[in-house]
């Protein structure tokens, strides 16, 4: 074969090769940037802008917000700096095996002098998939989800959150099934507060994030 057929096969694979990278970075960024009308993503995938939490138990790896812990003595939560009111939360979780503890909480604040969060968590772990609770605040589930959630739920696999705020009423839907449509009874509650994911007390567990966005609602 002659040197001049080499160099334009050499030149053709070395084309082909761009354009793939090309396209590969193309839809890397079309889906990096695709959000549903009216929503901002308020985790960049980079790094942990705009949140503050102990950073021994929180990184960033491959794109995700990870929670990562030996074993602790009290729940740790990674926060965001801004308060939303009412709003829809979008994302999706995945606790390693299935096993452990975690949730979301949202229209809370820290307790002064702790590293606790008060204020309503959207549940996540075994007993307590999809479930509201009130997190150091009235220290109870405010709601079950039913047990139909079984059925739609991915134990050990990604599954997709959904919370929606908006004056008194409170909707969770995991996977699309709706496990709370709840209306807070007490006016002194409040309507506002920061976000947060959890990294439950007790032994060893990873729980992963990913995709986090949200619509704050007129």
């Amino acid at each position: 074969m002659s040197t001049s057929v080499l160099r334009a096969r050499r030149g053709s694979w070395c084309l082909l090769l761009v354009f793939l990278c090309l396209a590969m970075g193309a839809a890397a960024h079309a889906e990096e940037t695709a959000l549903e009308p009216g929503f901002v993503r308020i985790f960049n995938g980079k790094d942990l802008s705009g949140w503050e939490g102990d950073l021994t138990l929180w990184k960033v790896e491959d794109g995700k917000i990870v929670g990562d812990s030996p074993g602790i003595k009290q729940n740790e939560f990674l926060a965001t700096r801004k308060e939303y009111g009412d709003f829809e939360l979008r994302l999706e979780f995945r606790l390693r095996d299935g096993k452990g503890n975690s949730g979301i909480q949202f229209r809370s604040k820290r307790d002064p002098g702790s590293s606790e969060v008060e204020g309503y968590q959207a549940d996540i772990g075994e007993s307590y998939w999809g479930c509201l609770y009130d997190e150091h605040r009235r220290r109870k589930v405010l709601v079950q989800a039913p047990p139909e959630l079984n059925e739609h739920l991915r134990k050990d696999d990604w599954n997709t959150y959904t919370i929606r705020a908006r004056g008194d009423h409170v909707v969770l839907k995991i996977n699309d099934f709706t496990t709370v449509d709840y209306h807070e009874p007490d006016p002194g509650i409040a309507k506002k507060g920061i976000i947060a994911v959890q990294v439950h007390s007790g032994g060893p567990l990873r729980v992963e994030f990913r995709n986090l966005r949200i619509r704050e609602l007129d």
